[in-house]
């Protein structure tokens, strides 16, 4: 080939020849730019144009099924046939109309199920991006026995809050540095074993003495942390771990005093509970005596099952001074765990369930009065699936062991042999003891600590 007319970027070259090369690069890197960005576009534009229209064909589609299933005739013989008699052509009249009906029906309920898996999609997907997620969890805490042997448990830590306006200051939790009116007066934990075979819910006195670790300092106005610690305390109140610490500082404590892995906390606000009550139109509750208390006056004016209003349950679960209580702690937490398996025994019921108003209005409501981590649809439904149609030989409530009687503190105490017992048999899914033995002295400690787990018993299907 003749040199004269070849282009090599070797020889010399003017400057201008130089300048317009530089051009002619830098349009070039463009214009690959432009294409590649062109066609990452493109991709997403037809992305979003099969998302968009993937519901509609669907809808579509079920439509479609529907029109077929109602509209097509039955197809006729292709030849002709022998003359038939009255009782054949009634029977053959029969037979298409039960085939068609059959077909009617079957449209009908497949066009049902996809509704309603549509409602269930989209009423998790809101509830999930509605509830507020706050970091509670302590997953991996040494605290923790045998973690394996937990695999499959649903362990639930609700906490709730009551931030009334106008509390005692014996009421309150926390110093002048703390966070007064962020107070857990319930701490409880639902129980759910890999086999699903029970429901165990365990309440603790919110003026249990606990040695409280070291927490990072919460903030409720914010629901979140600051960079600053609270110290440890060896003898401090529960209630006032979550005063100072918010949900993992309690998650901490329960953890340390269980040895339970808690993967689920429910924060409730007291205040929710009246329009979660009122979305499904009361709950019934059963009470040896009317509710009187000092200072809420009468919550519920006679004995025996009482339907009650959303306003009758938030003094119900907040009363606290009640006439007859043997002690105010635990008078509240047997009405409380009263409250909470009704609400859950309305909520899984078919007037609840089946009725698309209540039941959303209680989602609504949940969603509002709620936080926590590792919490939505499908977690509360095995709780609640788990409670229904359980006999009360499957459901247990219980109440931490202590002594019973406060201590120069004004603090309830752990009876640790007891308690020990109680939480091995939760993580070993062994029968939970019906009356246990009168604990020795020793094992009264004013501030307990977390105990070794011992025998390292496998997990059995036996349930008590």
């Amino acid at each position: 080939m003749d040199r004269l007319t070849m282009t090599d970027e070797l020889e010399a070259i003017d400057d201008a020849t130089i300048i317009k090369r530089k051009i002619d690069h830098t349009l070039a890197r463009f214009s690959a730019a432009h294409d590649e960005l062109e066609a990452e576009e493109a991709k997403k534009r037809e992305r979003r144009e099969r998302l968009a229209l993937r519901p509609a064909a669907l809808l579509e589609q079920t439509r479609t099924a529907l029109q077929r299933v109602v509209t097509t005739a039955d197809p006729e013989p292709a030849g002709e046939s022998a003359p038939q008699t009255r009782l054949q052509e009634k029977k053959e009249r029969k037979t298409r109309q039960t085939a068609k009906a059959g077909r009617i029906a079957a449209a009908v309920v497949a066009a049902l199920v996809f509704l309603s898996i549509g409602s269930a999609w989209g009423a998790q997907t809101w509830f999930d991006a509605k509830f507020n997620n706050v970091a509670s969890l302590d997953e991996d805490s040494a605290d923790i026995q045998d973690a394996a042997g937990q695999t499959g448990d649903e362990n639930f830590l609700m906490v709730g809050s009551d931030t009334r306006d106008g509390a005692a200051a014996e009421d309150g939790v926390g110093d002048t540095e703390g966070t007064p009116g962020a107070r857990s007066d319930t701490v409880m934990i639902a129980h759910v074993p890999a086999d699903r075979q029970r429901v165990v819910m365990v309440s603790f006195p919110r003026d249990l003495e606990i040695s409280r670790p070291e927490c990072k300092r919460w903030d409720p106005a914010t629901s979140s942390y600051k960079e600053e610690t609270s110290p440890a305390q060896k003898i401090a109140k529960l209630n006032t771990a979550y005063a100072v610490g918010g949900p993992q500082c309690v998650t901490k404590v329960i953890q340390q005093i269980t040895g339970m892995k808690i993967n689920h906390f429910v924060g409730i606000d007291f205040n929710g509970f009246k329009s979660m009550v009122d979305a499904v139109q009361g709950v019934t509750v059963y009470n040896e005596r009317p509710v009187d208390d000092d200072t809420l006056g009468m919550v519920i004016p006679q004995a025996g099952e009482v339907r009650i209003s959303g306003d009758q349950a938030l003094n119900y679960v907040r009363a606290r001074h009640v006439k007859g209580d043997p002690t105010s702690d635990y008078g509240r937490i047997k009405r409380q765990q009263a409250f909470l398996g009704a609400l859950l025994k309305t909520v899984m019921s078919k007037e609840v369930i089946l009725d698309t108003g209540k039941l959303s209005g209680f989602i609504d409501a949940f969603a509002k009065a709620t936080f926590g981590e590792n919490l939505g649809i499908k977690q509360m439904m095995t709780l609640a699936k788990s409670m229904r149609g359980m006999g009360s030989d499957k459901v247990k409530f219980l109440t931490v062991p202590t002594t019973g009687e406060a201590n120069k503190r004004g603090n309830e105490v752990l009876v640790q042999s007891r308690t020990k017992a109680v939480f091995d048999a939760l993580i070993n899914n062994t029968p939970l003891e019906e009356k246990a033995p009168a604990p020795p002295a020793s094992d009264t400690a004013s501030a307990p600590t977390s105990s070794a787990k011992s025998g390292g018993a496998k997990k059995s299907s036996s349930s008590g």
